[in-house]
């Protein structure tokens, strides 16, 4: 085990995650700031045009980080890369792209040893190979961001809120996803995100224009009291975005996506678990008594332990696992 792990992360322009001024900043947090926290890690980062020479690493760092596995977010070309003895790693995006983006052509052609994301190692797997390693990590929640919050007494409680992406409820629409876009439309990835959106006491809060309508998400989020966490098939930041703004937050686990449990949250513990057969009761079980102590004692409990347990610095200690595994073991 190595004293420090030198890092270098490539990347182009057009990977804009990386970029304070970005409207999702969930990666730049992780990788421009709780990287350069830990003091086991150096990092440093090469903006990077279609081709990187990788012979000005050599004898300089230990490890290539990719943050994206797809162009044009990284160079087409990691020149001279069978000559180092430096091996790559990648965080990657969702594995349903990946003929699409040809992610598997750019495993071969970049030799990345290892991958990590915010989905299960079964998720990934349905798609890529099973030799292809992967390590589950969901990274992106800066706590500082979530230390002001407004008190849980202050909160609408005649309401629930829902953010992000949904799909169209229209059935012409989704008939022409099934037949044009199959297993990769809005509708698919969050359908029951989609159905808590025709309920008459759901707000919800999407994008306008390409940026997310209220700049100070936190701020935002913990305004209300409750709020849906809902993905069909693996856990997305929001799951520990609204835990951490102190939201009684109802997480979707079901058959397809258990990522909930696999995170620590337990069912009327620090979370309430809704699938798309009772997510109405659950609902109005809050609803009917919204002032009742105990769902500020669960929303309570969610909060300490997303920023204690799911934090940023902890998601880099998971990657340093990752990367000694790769170091240790140069046959993976």
């Amino acid at each position: 085990m190595v004293d420090q792990i030198r890092i270098a992360v490539i990347y182009k322009e057009e990977f804009r995650f990386l970029s304070p001024d970005y409207r999702d900043n969930t990666l730049y947090y992780f990788f421009k700031h709780a990287l350069n926290r830990n003091k086991r890690l150096s990092t440093e980062f090469f903006l990077s045009g279609d081709k990187f020479d990788t012979k000005i690493l050599k004898n300089k760092f230990d490890i290539i980080l990719l943050p994206d596995n797809r162009f044009p977010h990284i160079p087409t070309e990691l020149e001279q890369l069978d000559q180092l003895r430096i091996p790559v790693i990648s965080r990657t995006g969702d594995p349903h792209t990946m003929k699409q983006y040809g992610r598997l052509k750019i495993h071969k052609s970049h030799r990345i040893k290892y991958y990590f994301g915010p989905l299960t190692e079964n998720y990934f797997h349905q798609y890529y190979p099973k030799e292809i390693k992967f390590k589950f990590i969901l990274a992106g929640l800066e706590s500082d961001l979530y230390k002001s919050i407004k008190p849980f007494s202050e909160r609408i409680s005649d309401k629930i809120l829902n953010t992000g992406n949904v799909g169209n409820i229209k059935l012409k629409s989704r008939i022409a996803n099934a037949i044009i876009n199959p297993k990769k439309s809005t509708w698919h990835f969050y359908k029951l995100r989609t159905l808590c959106n025709q309920l008459p006491y759901v707000d919800y809060s999407g994008m306008k224009g390409g940026s997310y309508i209220h700049e100070d998400y936190p701020s935002y989020v913990s305004s209300y009291k409750g709020a849906i966490a809902a993905s069909t098939y693996y856990a997305v930041i929001k799951h520990l975005e609204i835990t951490a703004a102190g939201c009684l937050t109802f997480m979707e686990v079901s058959e397809k996506n258990n990522d909930a449990e696999a995170l620590g949250f337990k069912d009327y513990e620090n979370a309430i678990f809704i699938n798309e057969n009772n997510y109405k009761q659950k609902f109005e079980e809050f609803l009917s008594n919204p002032n009742d102590s105990k769902w500020e004692t669960i929303a309570k409990n969610g909060r300490i332990h997303t920023l204690n347990n799911l934090n940023n610095d902890k998601a880099v200690e998971s990657l340093i696992e990752l990367i000694e595994d790769v170091l240790d073991n140069p046959s993976i």
